[in-house]
């Protein structure tokens, strides 16, 4: 019997030792989507002959390509963003209902050359334009901690898959925070990675003006790292790139860092921070000073600075998308893309380049410290339903809920959301490292030391409903 939240790290291991077969991996998840995903509306679409067919050839690799593959046997999702050849990519939308890509994305090829088992495609808002998971073609995503709740967005099938255990990694993809915000919803780990750290070829050059990557969930930091070792790197042609790290990322796992000088934000002009929010970032700062390092809250509110620059240029990237039939969007994500279409080509050039002058402000006042850290919402998870229902007011909704998470989208900086404990109402709440340009090694290090010193991996959702294990808080 597979332990249903097992580490990937340990699930490649087992399987190494031919304790376990690659087949009875793709055989034992695809068994627990089935039973659980009507309920939590996690998968899309789920490719069982695909998981096979790849258990099949992984069965038959010599003893040194076993080895070689950082992912050998390992189960995996992909958002319904991601390009997958002959395997229906819907972006979430009716207008995409049916089409098939001709190619993978490049970090698609990749993890599948790594030597994982691909259960399938998770689900998200359409066009990845909502923080939670609903209104569009897929069904909404709920939070296995309470199924009342949404499982937070764009990545919000990614995120539900891996907290209810449904396979232990999952690619997602953040253009505002939608890595880190499902990751904060159902109490996981989530790396944004630096802008040009994983390519988006063969699909685009880069995504929303450069707000948009692809990363990383899981539930341990090792895991997060060891997928992101996988993903990262450029393609040929790529427009730019990050220059590679000076140590792997599950290499930087093992470092402990010391005497860091750490900035602070736990309030924005945007939106106010709810209370418990606060009370649990004020731990988590204890927890950092404990380790040997100097927190300093700052006068510095990146949010309020790069909110209008964020509003017209993720308006843009969701224009770009060619639709067949508008009036079959959703309303809400509809909105946006009329906006973006209403822009001009002046007008998007000099949002950008704006992006980048106020950007450059950002970083330069985080210059003289190690890393960053905020709570990574606003709020704790919210009901589904409760907001993002009306047009007018949807940005001002979105923006208050991720004020920490979006402006380093516009910087390119790599940041990690990371569990930090849990509502009275036994809700995740999640806490955000954000690194220097490029600096992914040193926020992991970072994280895996908080990680050691408030471990949750023995933190299960309460999955009463599906007679599952019970919660263990």
């Amino acid at each position: 019997m597979i332990d249903p939240y097992i580490e990937a790290t340990e699930l490649r291991e087992l399987v190494l030792k031919n304790e376990i077969r690659p087949r009875e991996v793709a055989e034992f998840f695809l068994a627990r989507i089935e039973r659980l995903n009507p309920r939590l509306g996690a998968y899309m679409t789920i490719t069982a002959d695909r998981a096979l067919a790849d258990a099949a050839r992984l069965e038959l690799a010599s003893a040194a390509e076993r080895s070689a593959m950082p992912l050998f046997g390992v189960a995996y999702s992909l958002k319904d963003l991601t390009w997958t050849k002959g395997i229906r990519t819907t972006l979430g939308s009716k207008n995409f209902e049916n089409f098939v890509p001709r190619a993978d994305n490049e970090y698609a090829a990749r993890i599948a050359a790594a030597g994982g088992i691909l259960l399938g495609k998770t689900t998200t808002p359409e066009f990845g334009g909502r923080p939670t998971t609903e209104g569009g073609l897929c069904p909404p995503a709920r939070n296995p901690w309470n199924p009342e709740y949404t499982a937070g967005g764009s990545s919000g099938g990614a995120a539900a898959a891996v907290a209810a255990g449904l396979g232990p990694i999952a690619e997602g993809s953040d253009g505002g925070g939608s890595i880190r915000l499902p990751a904060a919803c159902c109490g996981l780990v989530g790396i944004k990675p630096s802008r040009g750290r994983v390519s988006n070829a063969p699909v685009m050059g880069e995504g929303w003006g450069g707000f948009a990557t692809n990363g990383p969930l899981a539930r341990s930091v090792r895991d997060a790292a060891l997928l992101l070792d996988v993903m990262a790197g450029p393609a040929v042609g790529d427009p730019y790139w990050a220059p590679a790290p000076e140590c792997g990322f599950v290499a930087a796992v093992a470092r402990r860092p010391h005497k860091l000088r750490l900035a602070a934000i736990d309030h924005s002009a945007i939106a106010p921070t709810d209370p418990e929010v606060r009370v649990a970032f004020a731990s988590g700062c204890d927890t950092m000073r404990a380790l040997g390092h100097t927190v300093e809250p700052i006068a510095l509110d990146p949010a309020a600075k790069l909110l209008e620059v964020a509003r017209k240029l993720i308006c843009a990237g969701i224009s770009a998308v060619p639709l067949r039939d508008p009036a079959a969007v959703d309303p809400v994500v509809r909105s946006f893309w009329e906006r973006g279409r209403a822009m001009s080509a002046a007008e998007y050039l000099g949002t950008l380049a704006k992006m980048h002058n106020l950007s450059r402000e950002v970083v330069v006042a985080l210059a003289p410290y190690d890393a960053l850290v905020t709570p990574t919402l606003t709020r704790p998870p919210l009901k589904l339903g409760a907001m993002f229902t009306d047009p007018e007011r949807y940005a001002d909704e979105l923006f208050g809920w991720i004020p920490f998470t979006f402006p380093f989208n516009a910087t390119g900086q790599p940041a990690i959301s990371l569990p930090l404990g849990w509502t009275a109402a036994g809700l995740p709440i999640g806490f955000q490292i954000v690194g220097r340009p490029v600096d992914e090694t040193g926020i992991i290090a970072l994280a895996a030391a908080f990680e050691e010193a408030r471990p949750w991996r023995d933190h299960y959702p309460p999955l009463a409903w599906a007679d599952d294990a019970p919660a263990r808080r």
